[in-house]
């Protein structure tokens, strides 16, 4: 990619059964979304293509072949696995077919990706529940893209803005992701948090530390997870690891901190606390970014919402976001690469 040349995003359509195909389709056809990337969408090109008419969306779409890797002025450029007419989909239903064709454009944006084709994948959602009859057996996308790319140390994140935040346990109950808050966990973290935010924003960075109970405990009156976990675990990652973190902070302030820019990221005890600030300030704009992953890879904040699929009234702007989100890393992983070399 020249200095001029703008990031290729390769952008997969998700489960043509949900609203994927629709958010892409609206995201692509955003004057905004060229000016920061050029959009290659991995997809069936004949389905997207009667999605739009559905959705009176005025889109041109063009197949795109890898063997003459040029993108069209005045189209969308398609990377076409016509995998969905001859298959049994409805809207709205789950089904291996579904299942097996999002597996599918998930796999070509590695192999795009491999290839030097695209610089970044940015994903549509997918059902878990087809993907898994389809013959996929993961929980979801970040499990995928780990596999495909024989990654092992990768973890959630989600931003928006200056507000990234990680995540120390992920889809559990909480009295079980209570039990997870322990010092070498939370080390571990805040080191994978350190490295991957630096490489990603290319620069060193601030962490923050949420704090598990109210107020952080205030010295122990509400819990002794901070005292005897936390704390020692910053500590040890600010003198033995000379990382630039702080914390525990209150968990209902120190979001919002980072979100005016005080902090790079910010360390989660648990999935909702993440989520839930997340959500509070910019829902409907948030994205989800794997960290650990070879690739840039970024996603929606939401899943396939089957109830809203063919109405045309799916929200595109996370998408939106996911994408220019993809193409910011790519520009500053350039940039910091020119100046290394300089």
């Amino acid at each position: 990619m020249t200095e001029e040349a703008k990031p290729v995003i390769g952008i997969t359509m998700g489960d043509p059964a949900g609203i994927g195909p629709e958010i892409v389709l609206k995201s692509v056809v955003d004057p905004e979304l060229r000016n920061v990337c050029e959009p290659l969408v991995i997809g069936d090109l004949e389905f997207l293509r009667d999605e739009a008419r559905r959705f009176g969306l005025p889109v041109s779409l063009e197949a795109f072949d890898r063997k003459d890797p040029s993108f069209p002025q005045t189209s969308v450029a398609v990377r076409n696995l016509p995998n969905i007419f001859d298959a049994s989909i409805t809207l709205g239903i789950e089904s291996p077919d579904a299942g097996k064709a999002s597996a599918e454009y998930i796999m070509e944006g590695v192999e795009l990706w491999n290839a030097g084709i695209i610089d970044a994948i940015c994903t549509a959602p997918i059902n878990k529940a087809s993907l898994n009859l389809g013959g996929y057996d993961f929980p979801g996308h970040t499990e995928f893209l780990a596999d495909l790319t024989n990654t092992r140390d990768f973890r959630m994140s989600f931003m928006s803005g200056d507000l990234r935040v990680l995540l120390l346990s992920t889809h559990l109950s909480l009295k079980e992701a209570i039990g997870k808050v322990k010092k070498d966990a939370m080390i571990e973290l805040i080191r994978f948090a350190d490295r991957e935010l630096s490489k990603l924003l290319g620069r060193e960075v601030t962490l923050a530390v949420a704090g598990l109970n109210p107020h952080a405990s205030e010295g122990g009156l509400f819990g002794d997870e901070e005292q005897n976990e936390i704390q020692p675990a910053v500590e040890a990652c600010q003198m033995v690891h000379e990382i630039d973190v702080k914390g525990p902070f209150s968990p209902d302030t120190v979001f919002l901190r980072a979100y005016r820019g005080e902090f790079d990221g910010v360390i989660a005890c648990y999935h909702d606390q993440a989520t839930i600030a997340v959500k509070s300030l910019s829902f409907g704009r948030g994205v989800n970014v794997t960290l650990g992953l070879p690739l840039i890879r970024t996603s929606v904040d939401h899943g396939t919402a089957y109830d809203l699929a063919g109405k045309g009234e799916a929200d595109h702007h996370s998408m939106l976001a996911a994408i220019a989100c993809a193409a910011d890393f790519v520009k500053i992983g350039k940039n910091s690469s020119s100046a290394e070399a300089g």
